[in-house]
């Protein structure tokens, strides 16, 4: 009893010293600690109620389609997987590898949500014979397939204020090991604490302890989220207290599938630049090449370690480190029933797998790639891009790209030192669509800024012929390829008084000639008097109707090209002899994703009513005599006579600019080459830019060009001095194509020539 009196009287006195502490504490609480945690409460649920992340927007390449006919080589396959960062690996069995012997590929593509919708991962064969697709089978069916598209390349990142590369993905869709182990390693108690654990925080020390070094965090994977959520990198009891008050907070609030899919999603792993990655599904990528479905145990274990120091165990510059702590994570995966022993042995046994050609993307094609932004503009502000999470897929062929940015630098390279202030674009266009494949604007294609192919307008000197025929062969009563006209000299009075007396390059005239002569020649005097007789201001509303934004010279210089484009905008206007006849406005952008993939906008094409057919097909002809007798005819002494191409060389005056505008079945490229201070290069259409238009073909897989002759129009054997209709086997007889129905009627008979020739002559 007497001890129950002491007690009592201790515990009076110690009250009698601690009443006022504890009033004071308790007054604190109240009125500090109260609000500070209604505070915090209401901070979380406003970050937490609407969670959200800036996720970049991605610009991708157009997907190959692979079907067979197409004309493809494994140079070109090649540079099309490793655009896309596929890696060469024996099997190819994983997303995102391949496997080559001689033409023979096995591709393992990637899914990927496009257009027509998602697409998943398969594993295809592909076998290439003359440089074409001969066969493809999918490996895992056996059935041979009509096409197939792989995953495009992605070209350029459109990063938000925060520069934080991410990919928000739910729980559903990781790997079930990714999530079990995940809290295996970092929060075993994740499923019962309420935020804090102190058992965690005891087993993590006794971990270090016995590893000598830091193995295991002792914060539960809630406390982390807050950490980069909510918190700076200060160390001090404040910000602890405040992480464990906002983790209790969280776990009052909220269900542990709704944090751990919050955690998963903005833990950071890795840094490449200014660029960081958040969330385990930007890490795959990162690291990997792949999507996170696709990953192994061992390359899970690798992203789980990660968590406890992305850079210390960056596998990239510490590839022992990761390694080690990649084996460490396995272990806890069996020690906690995740893996059995045969799959620990195999994961451990495995290397790291990080692939060469993962991290992240660079922005790529800067040329294109003003071409893409300046057409996203008419629905898309720059602030609507960026961090939006959308999918832009454009038009862009990486193998074409490429290949045309290497023809303007070896072609710039092979011309000498005293062209080194020379300058080059180029465009290359789908011929029947229209969709723009490479655009180059510098002899530097990785140099962003002036770009020549979009921002240049020159002078496109007889780049402008082909419209001053259309013109006439639309008139079939009046015009035909076999219509003789004087390339004699003319002179025309300007309203400023001085006359206008336009010469030939080789300043001879060349008397009575046939259109299609004039044109494959490129003869000044006779292009002007035909654009005299069809109209000038006929020329001037045809050159209009393209819709490019440039006033168009009312003058008859126009008829020798006085009149300034870029070499985008020459590509539109050849785009209609390209496409068949077919007005087609060049895009670049083929359409864009939300950020769950499903399509916000399509830019399809719609061809103009192809009033003139015919007549674009005669013009197209004529342009085909340019390869093989005229300004280009070194393309018909070379390999690329069996393209049967189409293409019109240019030159402005004082040969102040070289330009080429050619297509082929497949493709259209326009070429150009000058200075920026517009001295003169000395360089021809011929010299010039045809030179970078061969370089470029010479790579190229492509259909050669086979007009239709089938349609509206018919061939016929013309004596090419009268025009008139002949017989086949008469001297210099050609056989010219016409609109049906508007063939010259009258015929010269050779009879009396050839009983000259048979007689020895008139003598």
């Amino acid at each position: 009893m007497s001890f129950l009196v002491r007690s009592a009287a201790v515990a009076r006195f110690a009250w009698r010293w601690l009443r006022a502490p504890f009033w004071l504490g308790f007054g604190f609480i109240v009125a500090f600690g109260v609000p500070y945690t209604l505070y915090l409460d209401t901070q979380v649920r406003t970050r937490f109620d609407d969670l959200s992340w800036e996720t970049p927007s991605r610009v991708y390449a157009r997907p190959l389609e692979l079907s067979p006919g197409l004309p493809l080589d494994a140079a070109t396959l090649i540079l099309e997987l490793e655009a896309a960062r596929y890696d060469e690996v024996t099997g190819a069995r994983n997303p995102g590898s391949f496997m080559r012997d001689g033409d023979h590929f096995v591709i393992a593509r990637r899914a990927f949500a496009g257009l027509d919708g998602f697409e998943p991962a398969r594993r295809i064969d592909v076998v290439l014979s003359r440089s074409r697709v001969a066969t493809i089978k999918d490996l895992d069916t056996g059935k041979s397939l009509d096409r197939v598209r792989l995953d495009p390349a992605r070209i350029a990142t459109l990063y938000g204020a925060e520069q934080q590369e991410r990919r928000v993905a739910k729980l559903g869709q990781m790997p079930p090991l990714l999530v079990s182990g995940l809290q295996a390693v970092e929060d075993r108690d994740f499923k019962h604490h309420h935020g804090v654990a102190l058992k965690a925080i005891i087993r993590a020390m006794w971990a270090n302890a016995m590893a000598g070094h830091v193995v295991q965090g002792g914060s539960t994977l809630t406390q982390q989220l807050v950490k980069n959520l909510f918190l700076d990198r200060t160390q001090n009891l404040m910000r602890k207290g405040n992480e464990a008050l906002l983790a209790l907070i969280i776990e009052a609030r909220y269900d542990k599938q709704r944090i751990l899919e919050a955690y998963v999603n903005e833990i950071f792993l890795g840094q490449q630049g200014g660029q960081a990655v958040h969330g385990f599904a930007a890490a795959s990528e990162f690291y990997f090449g792949r999507e996170l479905n696709t990953l192994r145990a061992h390359d899970v274990a690798l992203l789980v370690g990660l968590v406890q120091g992305p850079s210390y165990y960056d596998p990239r510059r510490y590839p022992e480190r990761a390694l080690g702590r990649r084996n460490l994570v396995l272990q806890m995966f069996y020690d906690t029933g995740l893996l059995n022993e045969d799959e620990l042995a195999r994961a451990k046994a495995a290397p790291l797998g990080v692939a060469e050609g993962a991290g992240l993307a660079r922005n790529r094609f800067p040329a294109f790639l003003d071409l893409v932004r300046a057409q996203l503009k008419r629905e898309y502000d720059d602030k609507a891009l960026r961090g939006a999470g959308l999918t832009v897929l454009t038009s862009l062929a990486p193998s074409t790209q490429m290949l045309a940015e290497k023809a303007v630098r070896d072609t710039l390279a092979a011309l000498g030192k005293a062209q080194k202030e020379t300058q080059a674009a180029m465009v290359v266009t789908g011929a029947r669509n229209g969709e723009v494949q490479a655009v180059v604007g510098d002899r530097d294609p990785d140099e962003p800024g002036f770009n020549r192919a979009i921002d240049a307008r020159r002078p496109i000197g007889s780049l402008v012929k082909p419209f001053v025929y259309l013109v006439a062969l639309a008139q079939p009563q009046r015009y035909s390829l076999a219509t003789i006209i004087e390339d004699a000299p003319i002179s025309l009075p300007q309203p400023n008084g001085k006359t206008w007396m336009p010469q030939n390059s080789d300043k001879i005239a060349h008397g009575r000639v046939a259109l299609v002569d004039a044109l494959a020649n490129s003869w000044n005097l006779s292009t002007v008097r035909l654009g005299m007789m069809v109209g000038v201001d006929r020329v001037r509303t045809l050159l209009a109707s393209f819709g490019i934004n440039a006033d168009v010279n009312p003058n008859p210089s126009l008829l020798l090209g006085a009149q300034e484009y870029a070499p985008v905008e020459v590509a539109q206007l050849y785009q209609y002899f390209a496409a068949d006849g077919h007005a087609l406005p060049v895009i670049a952008v083929r359409g864009v994703l939300d950020k769950d993939g499903r399509a916000l906008h399509r830019y399809s094409v719609k061809p103009g009513a192809g009033d003139y057919v015919e007549a674009a097909r005669l013009v197209s002809y004529a342009l085909q005599q340019v390869m093989t007798s005229g300004t280009a005819s070194v393309v018909g002494s070379s390999e690329l006579a069996s393209l049967n191409a189409a293409g019109k060389t240019g030159t402005s005056d004082d040969s102040r600019d070289s330009w080429f505008a050619g297509y082929t079945g497949d493709h259209l490229a326009v070429a150009w080459v000058g200075r920026d201070d517009n001295k003169p290069t000395g360089l021809y259409g011929s010299t010039g830019a045809l030179r970078i238009w061969m370089a470029l073909f010479q790579k190229l897989p492509t259909r050669p060009l086979d007009i239709p002759m089938d349609q509206g129009i018919e061939l016929v054997w013309i004596d090419p001095a009268s025009g008139q209709r002949t017989q086949q086997d008469c001297d210099q007889a050609r056989q010219l194509p016409f609109l049906a129905g508007y063939a010259p009627s009258e015929e010269k008979s050779c009879a009396m020539d050839q009983l000259r020739d048979w007689f020895g002559g008139a003598n």
